[in-house]
């Protein structure tokens, strides 16, 4: 795949790539050999499965256990690995293969892919996200087979750990286990909470984070990027397993009935999860409105940049906070770990928030109207789950209308891509102001 005669914007073409290989999705899964009664899905529902594989969101209209054959369920797992890596990640992946050299707008298109700051070593990132990603599958796919084989055949529990470790990995929760179950039969299970949970962590970190992991004991040292991101993770995997953990301690209808050990397994499993990988191993409409409230929270945040996840990241909330609390304390510099933070990255951070609340409560309204009668925390929870590419949902994904299956289809790609590459892939080309007006002031607060 070359994009040397290409003359769009990078953001243009990331936008057009997710939609081509959503349209190819679509087709392939509207056919009758991919559904498990041969009728084939309606379009509209093939659109919505396409768009939630290959945006990594996992938000589903029917089951994807049973209502799909072993052709459909490969469809959908193509769609997971290529939408978590890129399509440009895949593009090169094959010119590594067929000996081409990658050109300055390829290396441009990756770079903006893959949400790195410099260009510098980009297709030595692009040649180890690969082997990363072969490597914690695969790691990920043999505990998952094993564990499985206690409870069916080996050869189905092989292809079951391969499904749930690509679809974890990713960060897009998809899985086989029918009747909208999730991983629900293993609520107590730490080999398969346990394993899910670190896949869903790695892959949410981001690459550049964890190629700086990887190369720790040559450098000796790591980016303000991965500093932020780790402490970042770390806290709000914490925080949420901890309120999580007493919010729901109670509830009869999820924790109250586990064992001690059981209720942290699930209340870690859902801090996790809810940061856009989308299983569950509790009814999540089940949870208390707090509960649920938390669950909005974290998904709202997401996962980090350069990863597979969602929502408006983990460096965006930390930079939004550091910029917070310097005005508390009357600082003009915004420092995060001895280190200053520029003007251009806090008004970044800005930008990405408001454009993703406007989103949300833009499609929350619209729900609104096409789902008249349902539950509002329901549609708002459904809007933000598809806003993180999360695929979280209280039950209301299989009765949306038409209409709103549509704007589920079109918040997941949107949050996929990000709020920012829409608007850019949408709008003319930037340009830089002739002149500048003189400043004014305005009282804020």
């Amino acid at each position: 795949m070359t994009f040397r005669n290409i003359s769009l914007d990078p953001p243009k073409v990331l936008v057009l790539g997710f939609i081509l290989i959503i349209l190819i999705g679509t087709t392939l899964l509207t056919i009758r050999a991919a559904t498990s009664d041969h009728k084939g899905l309606s379009f509209v529902n093939a659109l919505f499965t396409a768009t939630s594989a290959t945006c990594v969101t996992g938000l589903v209209v029917v089951d994807t256990g049973t209502a799909f054959t072993i052709f459909g369920q490969v469809v959908i797992l193509l769609l997971i690995q290529i939408g978590g890596l890129g399509f440009m990640t895949f593009a090169t992946l094959f010119a590594f293969i067929l000996g081409k050299r990658i050109s300055l707008k390829e290396r441009i298109l990756l770079q903006e892919s893959l949400n790195n700051i410099s260009m510098e070593g980009i297709v030595r990132l692009a040649r180890r996200i690969l082997i990363f990603t072969a490597f914690f599958e695969s790691i990920g796919a043999l505990i998952l087979s094993v564990r499985f084989s206690f409870d069916m055949p080996v050869g189905t529990a092989i292809y079951y750990g391969i499904f749930h470790s690509v679809s974890n990995f990713n960060n897009a929760g998809f899985d086989l286990m029918g009747e909208f179950r999730s991983l629900t039969g293993y609520v107590n299970d730490p080999f398969v909470v346990l394993t899910i949970c670190t896949l869903i962590v790695t892959g949410g970190i981001g690459f550049i984070v964890i190629n700086e992991l990887y190369e720790y004991r040559q450098t000796k040292r790591f980016s303000l990027h991965t500093k932020i991101v780790l402490a970042t993770t770390a806290c709000l995997v914490a925080a949420g397993t901890l309120f999580i953990f007493l919010l729901e301690f109670s509830n009869g209808k999820t924790l109250g009935p586990l064992s001690f050990g059981g209720k942290f397994l699930a209340a870690l499993f859902q801090s996790v999860t809810a940061r856009t990988a989308g299983a569950n191993t509790i009814n999540i409409g089940d949870m208390t409105h707090s509960g649920l409230f938390l669950i909005i929270i974290l998904m709202f945040i997401g996962a980090s940049p350069g990863s597979a996840g969602g929502g408006i990241k983990t460096t965006t909330f930390t930079t939004l906070l550091g910029a917070v609390w310097s005005q508390i304390r009357g600082k003009e510099d915004v420092v995060l770990f001895r280190r200053r933070i520029g003007y251009d990255t806090i008004y970044k951070a800005l930008t990405v928030t408001l454009s993703a609340l406007i989103l949300i409560i833009a499609i929350t309204m619209m729900l609104t109207i096409t789902e008249e009668g349902q539950d509002f925390l329901m549609i708002l929870f459904e809007s933000t789950s598809a806003f993180a590419t999360v695929g979280l949902s209280m039950g209301l994904t299989p009765e949306l209308s038409p209409a709103g299956k549509l704007l589920i289809t079109f918040m997941m790609l949107a949050g996929r891509v990000g709020p920012l590459t829409v608007a850019f892939a949408i709008t003319l080309r930037r340009k830089q102001d002739p002149f500048r007006y003189p400043k004014g002031k305005i009282i804020i607060g």
